[in-house]
């Protein structure tokens, strides 16, 4: 007897299935970490197929977010504010950043993320390896260069030190700032930590200096 051919479209499922999918990524990423969670390793554990993760979650850091109940997931917003020129990225990160963390929704769910991150060391070994792949990774595969990485890194420094001052701290006169005013002060030392030149020798136009375009 012949097997019935597979069906074509989107793959079916139950919400017990979506919720096992959810479980099990919750627990593995928290008792492995970011790296070695993989969709196929999710799907095997909870007896579905892994199209059916990829066709819930698109991706890794899809899944990551949704297991942990961000509402606005760090990597996926990354993502989207690397898309456009290199010249109006340090303005996208920092609005993108605000608008996230600001949200009165979806703000608090981030302040509680970062602060067990502070304390849980579970927690903290995640979020970590999470932000050096899908965060500081594709940051420097989108500026490009031998030092990418570091440039990355850096700017990722600021943007975090950023976040845990005004969000977590509440740090005055920081916490008060407006929106608009941040992006105006830190656009040129997050520029330069990207292009890894400062302002005065963009200024004098020293030779080396990378183009954003």
């Amino acid at each position: 007897m012949m097997n019935k051919p597979r069906p074509r479209g989107r793959p079916r499922a139950d919400t017990g299935s979506k919720q096992a999918i959810l479980d099990v990524a919750r627990r593995r990423f928290l008792a492995d970490g970011y790296d070695r969670v993989t969709l196929r390793s999710i799907a095997q554990e909870a007896e579905v197929d892994v199209a059916l993760v990829s066709y819930h979650y698109g991706s890794k850091r899809g899944l990551f977010g949704a297991a942990l109940e961000l509402p606005a997931n760090p990597p996926e917003l990354i993502a989207e504010a690397l898309e456009g020129p290199l010249n109006t990225l340090p303005e996208r990160l920092l609005r993108t950043v605000f608008a996230a963390w600001g949200h009165p929704e979806r703000g608090p769910a981030l302040r509680a993320l970062a602060q067990a991150a502070l304390f849980d060391p579970e927690v903290s070994r995640l979020f970590r390896e999470m932000a050096e792949r899908e965060m500081v990774g594709r940051i420097a595969e989108r500026l490009g260069g031998a030092d990418a990485s570091a440039r990355a890194a850096l700017a990722a420094s600021q943007v975090a030190g950023l976040i845990f001052l005004r969000y977590v701290l509440r740090l005055e006169p920081l916490a008060s700032l407006s929106v608009d005013e941040l992006v105006a002060r830190m656009t040129p030392p997050l520029r330069s930590a990207l292009t890894g030149v400062t302002a005065s020798a963009g200024r004098r136009g020293t030779p080396g200096s990378r183009a954003t375009t």
